[in-house]
């Protein structure tokens, strides 16, 4: 049984899972490595050797930058196991915003790929190649290795936010807090080690983590992928048989439009598809069932600041709704907000449980903003309980804007507009107007085979809809781009509206 106390570090059961493959990397370039546990452990131990032959303290912090590797996981395992913090770091966030990364972490050694590397080189932090036999080499002490036990509340890594709406905050996450979490996420009756998990979100972002941190507890195996491409992503399910497809919703999005590809390839061994980090559509889960139609659909949720374990089945058998995040998992505290109200049925979703961060790194004020003071902390994510306890997303509070004085969501606008059937994939962002103080701006991606006509869709929108959330304006793109954790840039679409509307000479239109 696995418990919380002990080191985030040390997740392997050596007796049980040490000689079996555990980890699958495949390379853009070259053949699959399989690691077994006793490989992952041992490397591992000697690199939480070497970190301590270097001179790092117990406490200080270790980055990592480089794309998905078993070499990443390695060292991110061997940072904790020594005592120290692993701030991963997001690689595809600006220079000048990694510096301030790991100038506000306390980086003492950047461990990097290549291509990492080179963009670190010119800062003055300490640097080690992961791709550099001869430094890793001189990095690794290999021997048995004494894991630093932790207390309680000690720190295991700092993950950074994306930071969409400024600098990035840094998040202490515990030992014990993410150890709870793995223990939570065992489900009864189920052979874990059956499983092989394929994972293409990047490294440095709580999902994929998470699902690595678990398969390696539970015992399944993870096939790794350096980054996420639809076209790889999809022929890894076919080459290693996958059973469980983890991933972003945009990722799944993407494989979504390559069909030909799709129907080519065997996807039978498919038995459980978990989407989580963004908001789910009704055409995008009619899109997978379609095309793994064996498979348990699942929609995840969590926050990089409280962790991933919040909703759960519900206790009485109910099949959960489509769309639906599940009921308050038991071993949490939920709540919803609205007002003064703390037991609401929509409103913003406050949560507490042992997961939960100590606070935002050097920010107190932050903090102070985020948590209550019965120790919730207030997502920011407005949801809504339906009569048999079931939760559903509805929008991000921050990401609400005001058009001709009514609140717009623009998750419940973009439900909308992928429910048409021209339409494969839609964002919506709010553009400042001088007459409704901001309106709705949508980009869409066409459904394979069908023509979007701007005219139409604004006319679907009405009729389905309040008139004030309709989008002023719709824009067609072959695909949405993503920010860093493959969730859609609503910040560079939002620059691109304003630009693209320039262009047109709309300002604005009259009416609603």
């Amino acid at each position: 049984m696995f418990v919380p106390e002990g080191n985030l570090g040390v997740l392997v059961d050596r007796a049980r899972d040490g000689a079996r493959p555990l980890l699958v990397e495949w390379p853009e370039t070259g053949v699959p490595r399989e690691w077994t546990g006793n490989e992952i452990e041992a490397e591992a131990d000697a690199i939480a050797r070497g970190l301590l032959r270097r001179g790092l303290e117990r406490g200080e912090r270790a980055a990592i930058a480089g794309a998905n590797s078993a070499q990443y996981l390695c060292v991110y395992l061997a940072i904790m196991r020594a005592g120290l913090v692993a701030v991963p770091v997001n690689t595809r966030l600006p220079d000048a915003t990694i510096e301030y990364v790991l100038h506000d972490s306390g980086a003492r050694l950047a461990l990097t790929d290549g291509v990492e590397r080179s963009r670190i080189a010119r800062l003055e932090l300490p640097n080690v190649c992961l791709e550099d036999r001869g430094e890793m080499e001189a990095l690794r002490d290999p021997g048995s290795f004494d894991s630093v036990r932790p207390e309680r509340d000690e720190v295991a890594m700092f993950l950074y936010t994306s930071g969409s709406t400024g600098r990035p905050k840094g998040v202490p996450l515990t030992h014990y807090g993410h150890r709870w979490v793995i223990a939570h996420r065992f489900q009864p009756g189920v052979d874990y080690r059956r499983q092989r998990m394929l994972v293409a979100a990047p490294l440095y972002h709580m999902n994929a983590l998470a699902v690595c941190k678990f398969a390696l507890a539970s015992g399944a195996s993870v096939v790794l992928l350096p980054r996420f491409s639809a076209e790889r992503y999809i022929a890894a399910i076919e080459r290693f048989r996958c059973t469980w497809l983890t991933s972003v919703p945009t990722m799944l999005a993407l494989v979504s439009q390559r069909e030909a590809q799709l129907a080519r390839t065997d996807l039978s061994s498919v038995e459980s598809v978990r989407m989580g980090s963004a908001p789910v559509t009704g055409d995008l889960l009619g899109r997978i069932a379609h095309w793994f139609p064996g498979a348990r659909i699942q929609i995840g949720y969590g926050t990089t600041e409280a962790g991933p374990v919040v909703f759960g089945p519900h206790p009485d058998g109910l099949p959960a709704p489509p769309l639906s995040l599940g009921v308050a998992h038991p071993a949490i505290d939920l709540r919803l907000v609205r007002g003064s109200d703390r037991g609401a049925c929509e409103g913003v979703l406050e949560m507490r449980c042992p997961a939960l961060m100590p606070g935002y790194h050097n920010l107190p004020e932050k903090t102070e903003e985020v948590m209550t003071e019965d120790g919730y902390y207030r997502t920011g994510d407005v949801m809504r309980r339906d009569a048999d306890g079931f939760f559903f997303f509805v929008g991000r509070d921050d990401g609400m804007f005001v058009c001709n004085g009514e609140n717009v969501y623009p998750e419940e606008v973009e439900h909308l507009l992928e429910a048409h059937p021209s339409v494969a994939q839609a964002c919506v962002v709010p553009v400042d107007d001088p007459v409704r103080g901001q309106m709705p701006v949508g980009f869409v991606v066409a459904a394979p085979g069908e023509t979007v006509d701007e005219a139409v869709l604004k006319t679907y929108a009405i009729a389905r809809g309040p008139a004030y959330q309709h989008p002023r304006h719709v824009f067609v793109r072959e695909a949405l781009p993503l920010a860093g954790t493959n969730k859609i840039d609503r910040r560079e679409l939002a620059l691109e509206a304003k630009h693209r509307m320039a262009e047109r000479g709309a300002g604005g239109e009259t009416g609603t």
